[in-house]
């Protein structure tokens, strides 16, 4: 049973009126056997009297309770009337902290009853059913707040409608409201307010009670909510390197505690894969000066956006929104001007949502790292009542350059992975094909961790005499140096296949000629060389003599499906990978009939568990399952080996099977 919780409600005439899991669990009867019945049942009534525990004041204390199964136990309890003289019934706290060793009840009172932070029970209907004391010394509730009236006749702030909307969207989301700041009507220090949080009281059958109010002082000036937010911003801002998340983070992070409603817009299309914005057309009336990378509001349904993110933002030439952008200075505006004569009678469609939603005091910080300006950031508030102050201006700068700096990351990040996958994509085979020789299939799955840029590459290479060479690799790594590194093992392979080597011969080249270029690159500095390592399999199909003559660089074995089904992999020598400079590499021979087939695979299929032997036994039975293709059978073991989520490396499979001789 967790610390303070609700046990049940009874109502004046001693009627269990609610009966939550907690109770069940305390006294063992189920809520049907218990509510609309009587509750003296549940105490026992000698110790103590019961008169004295439901009286008109709170009361903390020892009783013996009666269980379900007849046994009498001691245990503690809180009862709070809700009102003061009991004529509405009482609330039942549970023992949990009342009754754990070493805490004294009273400590528990003088918490409910005698600290600095008020608290408030509100109904579905957002009238008050129990205050503590401390409310009594808080000039946001005045010296005598009316149990039963409502939230904006009770509260004394400026603009209570606006702790009304608070607790209609705790009640309807279930979502908690944290540091929610209101300001005392007619209080003489302006600076002077209170930090609230909300929170929903649901019954035992997930269905809400109501609501509860915790508020207290924060006395002068903002760094209590200066703190919470940067401190939110530091946890939860720069966790992933996407520059839409990162945005989209920016502005969750700032609603509502700073503004009502925030969006982001960057200058860039880069990671959102759209056109350049100079190539979009313009209006009549607006240019498109940014991207919308990031929004949120106090409503579900962004009420306040003209535009959704991924899409064009378009401005009046002249508007806040591109003089920050072109000043990086930031525009403060708490008192947002719509009267005649300013920008927005060049944007209508903004003034008529302005007017709508009730916006009145606006903020635009650019977005500003390494020099630059990614974009803009903008503040509003539509149903907190109060002006953003300079305080808040500094805090959302503050904001602003750390989410900058992230966003610059990512765009930077991005751009890098855009390139990779373009040298990926074009360096890689668009169409495979084995001729008359051999029918061929592949898959392939970039490890998803790595934005889809790997070092796998495979081929298939006619050479003389309806011969074909049949090739696949990795390269240690991902990325950019990763992608290029393929691409040049790949064109080498394809050069060097044409002198037709043998396979062990054609790896003692390609190593050699990885170290040359290594040698060449870092010539003046040996050990500012990467490391570098790529493994390869390379094979020889003779159609005339229905044999594979093969090597390999460190890969794996290639696979062999015979005819009758059976799968057993091949005994090749593994050579070290390319790049390290040994050198030394060795050919074997398989038969190849008819009907059987060759499956090569890079590592990342057979290593989905870490553990190698169980991989090649999970890919040995994938393959020897009966199958009506070449491509069924690779949609097959793809659906069977690979498991559901992110990869951790890149898989890539190619499957080989002989044509029948002519004739």
């Amino acid at each position: 049973m967790e610390p303070g919780e609700v046990l049940a409600v009874l109502s004046a005439d001693m009627t269990v009126s609610v009966w939550t899991g907690a109770a069940e669990r305390l006294w063992g009867y189920p809520a049907g056997q218990v509510l609309h019945g009587p509750a003296k049942r549940l105490l026992v009534a000698s110790a103590p009297d019961i008169p004295r525990v439901f009286a008109g004041s709170p009361w903390s204390g020892r009783v013996w309770i009666r269980r379900r199964d007849g046994h009498e136990t001691p245990a503690y309890l809180r009862v709070t009337p809700l009102d003061t003289d009991g004529g509405a019934g009482w609330l039942v706290w549970g023992p949990s902290v009342l009754g754990r060793p070493g805490l004294d009840p009273a400590a528990v009172d003088a918490f409910l009853h005698h600290s600095p932070v008020s608290l408030a029970i509100w109904d579905r209907d957002l009238r008050s059913v129990w205050f503590n004391d401390s409310v009594h010394h808080q000039d946001l509730y005045g010296s005598e707040p009316e149990l039963g009236g409502h939230v904006t006749d009770v509260v004394r702030a400026r603009h209570p409608e606006f702790l009304e909307r608070a607790m209609a969207r705790v009640l309807r989301n279930g979502e908690p409201l944290l540091g929610q700041e209101l300001w005392p009507a007619g209080a003489r220090a302006p600076d002077r307010h209170y930090r609230v949080a909300l929170i929903r009281l649901d019954g035992p059958d997930g269905r809400p009670l109501g609501v509860c109010s915790v508020a207290v002082r924060a006395g002068s000036g903002q760094e209590g909510g200066r703190l919470h937010l940067l401190n939110e911003a530091k946890s939860r801002i720069g966790t992933d390197l996407d520059p839409l998340v990162t945005s989209q983070t920016l502005a969750e992070t700032a609603v509502p505690d700073l503004a009502d409603y925030v969006t982001i817009d960057l200058v860039q299309a880069v990671p959102l894969d759209k056109e350049p914005l100079r190539r979009l057309k313009s209006t009549d009336m607006s240019i498109p000066g940014f991207y919308r990378a990031g929004a949120a509001s106090i409503h579900d349904d962004l009420r306040e956006s003209l535009w959704a993110r991924g899409t064009p933002v378009y401005v009046p030439p002249a508007s806040p929104f591109t003089t920050v952008l072109e000043e990086r200075r930031s525009h403060f505006e708490p008192v947002l001007d719509t009267s005649p004569g300013t920008w927005l009678d060049n944007d209508p469609d903004r003034a008529r949502v302005i007017h709508r939603t009730g916006m009145h005091s606006l903020m635009i910080v650019p977005l500003q790292a390494r020099g630059a300006t990614l974009g803009i950031a903008v503040f509003v508030r539509s149903e907190n009542p109060v002006p953003f102050s300079r305080a808040d201006l500094a805090l959302a700068e503050e904001l602003a350059a750390r989410a900058a700096l992230i966003i610059d990351n990512a765009l930077r990040y991005t751009r890098g992975r855009t390139a990779a996958l373009a040298i990926q994509r074009d360096l890689m085979p668009h169409r495979l094909s084995g001729g008359s020789t051999v029918e061929v299939a592949t898959r392939y799955l970039p490890a998803d961790t790595h934005g889809g840029v790997s070092g796998d590459w495979f081929d298939v290479i006619r050479l003389t005499d309806a011969r074909v060479a049949l090739v696949l690799g990795d390269v240690v790594g991902h990325g950019m140096h990763a992608a290029v590194t393929m691409g040049r093992l790949r064109a080498t392979t394809r050069a060097l296949s044409k002198l037709a080597l043998p396979p062990a011969e054609l790896l003692r080249l390609m190593d050699e000629l990885a170290l040359d270029v290594t040698r060449d690159r870092f010539d003046d500095d040996p050990s500012a060389a990467p490391a570098f390592g790529a493994t390869c399999f390379y094979g020889v199909y003779d159609p005339a003599t229905r044999r594979c003559t093969m090597s390999s660089a460190g890969h794996p074995p290639p696979a062999i499906i015979s005819p009758d089904g059976s799968v057993d992999f091949a005994d090749v020598p593994p050579g070290a990978p390319i790049g390290v400079g040994l050198g030394s590499y060795e050919s074997t021979e398989v038969e190849l009939p008819d009907n059987s087939v060759i499956g090569l695979y890079s590592d990342g299929l057979i290593e989905t568990d870490h553990d190698v032997d169980r991989g090649l036994r999970r890919l040995r039975t994938a393959l020897a399952g009966p199958f009506s293709s070449l491509d069924d059978l690779c949609a097959s073991v793809i659906d069977t080996v690979v498991p559901d989520g992110p990869l951790d490396d890149d898989i890539t499979l190619l499957l080989a099977r002989p044509r029948p001789a002519a004739g």
